[in-house]
């Protein structure tokens, strides 16, 4: 918390608007209007599952419909496809950013049409910040006209060609969990390029009550809007947005600049045109069994760190989707470990985990 977040939430309290209405909700959805792109439209929700799931019934996806979902990529970007009664189709990544691989999803799409089922839209995610290949990917989106839902979760402040991620989509997606660059300590947003799409978007997330002097219900909704409260500790947390992503670049860039010469130790450097948040600071180890030694060294000195996601077309909740891979998810889940990258994170503490790292690849490198 910058600080500012506790002078809207009094705010909310002083007028007794608790509630999922409030002055808090409009400006938290102006500031990021403004900050992805001035011709969007934006509903504050409660979550970013809660967004695709909307974000996918507004694509008129339905039972029986099939998406096309990055399997590497957190589960709450492909469960919302089995809410519906729909079914996920998984595409491996491409080595270049770690997201949705052009030349599969081509396979893919070909593929489910020739079997008389063409996907009902194609959910592609930036993941760990790092934006997917924009342009690629819409061509294709465009050329079998398929929507993109713009799964932008972990990318807030991240960039393609100067634009902002969240605004390449038919429908953008941002989540505002604890662990995000910024956070309403649980929420998310749904990015639409209209306002009759928002409204849509924000009746659905309300119960879908009806225009009517008492409680009339003409469809199913959901209880899925914003609190005016999460909403002010949005409103505090857009001020120093900024500075988040530049606190996440430089840990990344320090991380790199000590571990770069480390031949077990591989990192994602950013394509020509593109501008990653750096969400999290992630490497690539040159073996399972190193990034596992490194993993359970930092563990055992109480430090945190994570592998990458599993892929989706690995989870058994998943075992019976379609898949069109290449090996590529499974390579990175096996070698990837995503390193401490608070925004906090302090330089003493970025040393202890680099000091770590360093002596385990030492110690492998000398015992081969």
């Amino acid at each position: 918390m910058c600080g500012s977040e506790q002078d809207y939430i009094t705010q909310a309290f002083d007028k007794n608007w608790i509630a999922p209405v409030g002055n808090n909700i409009d400006v938290f959805e102006n500031l990021l209007c403004n900050f992805i792109k001035e011709d969007t439209h934006v509903a504050a929700l409660n979550s970013g599952t809660a967004a695709i799931h909307l974000g996918l019934l507004l694509l008129g996806v339905s039972k029986g419909d099939e998406v096309i979902c990055q399997s590497l990529t957190f589960a709450a970007s492909a469960n919302p496809i089995l809410y519906l009664g729909a079914t996920p189709i998984f595409v491996d990544s491409e080595r270049d950013t770690w997201n949705l691989s052009p030349d599969l999803l081509e396979i893919a799409i070909k593929d489910r049409i020739a079997k008389g089922k063409k996907p009902k839209a194609i959910i592609a995610v930036h993941l760990y910040g790092m934006p997917y290949k924009v342009n690629k990917i819409r061509n294709l989106a465009d050329k079998y006209n398929i929507p993109i839902l713009e799964d932008s979760a972990e990318a807030l402040g991240s960039k393609y060609k100067g634009d902002k991620c969240g605004s390449f989509g038919d429908l953008g997606v941002f989540s505002f969990n604890g662990n995000k660059i910024i956070t309403t300590s649980a929420g998310g947003a749904l990015v639409a390029k209209n306002l009759e799409t928002k409204n849509r978007a924000i009746y659905l997330a309300t119960q879908a009550r009806d225009m009517a002097p008492y409680y009339q219900h003409s469809e199913v909704g959901y209880n899925y809007r914003m609190s005016n409260i999460l909403a002010g500790i949005g409103r505090g947390q857009m001020e120093v947005l900024e500075n988040r992503v530049q606190s996440r670049r430089d840990i990344y860039d320090y991380y790199k600049d000590r571990l770069q010469n480390i031949p077990e130790i591989e990192f994602l450097d950013e394509p020509k045109d593109y501008f990653s948040n750096r969400w999290l600071s992630c490497i690539l180890t040159s073996s399972f069994e190193i990034r596992e030694r490194i993993r359970l060294a930092l563990e055992k000195e109480n430090i945190d760190s994570r592998t990458l996601w599993k892929p989706l077309h690995l989870q058994p909740i998943f075992q019976e989707s379609p898949s069109f891979l290449d090996g590529t998810s499974e390579d990175i889940f096996q070698r990837g470990l995503c390193l401490p990258s608070g925004s906090n994170l302090t330089e003493e503490e970025q040393e202890r985990v680099i000091s770590i790292i360093s002596y385990v690849t030492e110690k492998v490198l000398k015992l081969a």
